[in-house]
């Protein structure tokens, strides 16, 4: 019981800062006035359905679809990273993570900008290529140049729980299954992948999950020639000043979210149920 009141002053501050802004985001989103001018006649639904019509359905399909491929190239290069490293026999495997995380140190906005640097007209990489006599790429202000921003920020967050996962794996179990005739292809299908499989969820979630609302790398990568959903909820906050709608398309987002966050949690218990369904 000492233990549990150690708790309450956690309890106090998720109340305070997590349930009562989404309580307060969730009033703005079913009124249509700021809290001073409330009335009952202020209660409305016509938030949701504006969110709901063509236009803003097309902004939040792209980001969707940016987010999806973000996550599927980010799982691509971060699990056999990962997996090299849990493998590597080398005495640097702590360097190698060290190196993964470094950037991270850094601030959001900084690493961010430097991709600006880089794909520019004169940045970096058409400087580079220029040596080479290759026409310069026209990357910058694209949806390639805002997918390029989100693989290298959010990346990290793919590697790290997979290998997190990989050093957890008993290697006796590798060990045995080659021991019993297994070969290094069929002992990493039916030992190392299941076995891997809490990690790749946790990675496709945490990737998946910033990248559908991210704001600050489309815009600055994006040029604000290619929004996405979380720059047009930024900017009704922002410019436009309509609080309600923001907060209607906040919530929308928060529970697509939710629902992305239970499925993948599902495939994550099954898997532990099944052994990763491949036995």
């Amino acid at each position: 019981m000492k233990f549990k009141k150690l708790a309450s002053p956690y309890l106090i501050w998720m109340i305070l800062f997590i349930v009562m802004p989404l309580l307060l985001i969730f009033f703005y989103s079913i009124t249509d006035g700021m809290i001073k001018d409330f009335t009952m006649e202020s209660f409305t639904l016509d938030n949701y359905k504006k969110f709901f019509t063509p236009q803003y359905l097309k902004v939040f399909f792209d980001s969707l679809k940016m987010a999806f491929k973000t996550t599927v190239i980010c799982l691509a290069i971060g699990y056999p990273t990962a997996y090299w490293i849990f493998n590597s026999k080398s005495k640097y495997k702590s360097l190698m993570l060290l190196l993964i995380v470094i950037p991270m140190w850094m601030n959001f906005l900084l690493r961010t900008y430097a991709w600006v640097l880089i794909l520019s007209k004169n940045g970096i990489l058409n400087n580079f290529l220029n040596i080479f006599g290759i026409d310069p790429l026209s990357i910058i202000y694209t949806d390639k140049a805002i997918m390029i921003g989100m693989i290298y920020n959010y990346l990290p967050f793919m590697i790290l729980p997979i290998h997190s996962v990989f050093e957890k794996i008993d290697k006796s179990m590798i060990e045995a299954a080659k021991d019993l005739g297994a070969t290094e292809m069929q002992a990493f299908w039916k030992v190392i992948f299941p076995l891997s499989i809490s990690g790749v969820v946790t990675g496709i979630t945490m990737v998946f999950i910033p990248a559908i609302s991210t704001f600050e790398i489309s815009a600055l990568l994006g040029g604000n020639k290619y929004n996405l959903i979380g720059n047009i909820i930024e900017n009704q906050y922002r410019l436009v000043g309509d609080w309600n709608f923001g907060s209607a398309m906040s919530i929308a987002i928060i529970v697509i979210i939710i629902v992305a966050m239970i499925i993948t949690n599902k495939f994550d218990s099954d898997d532990e149920k099944t052994g990763g369904g491949l036995w």
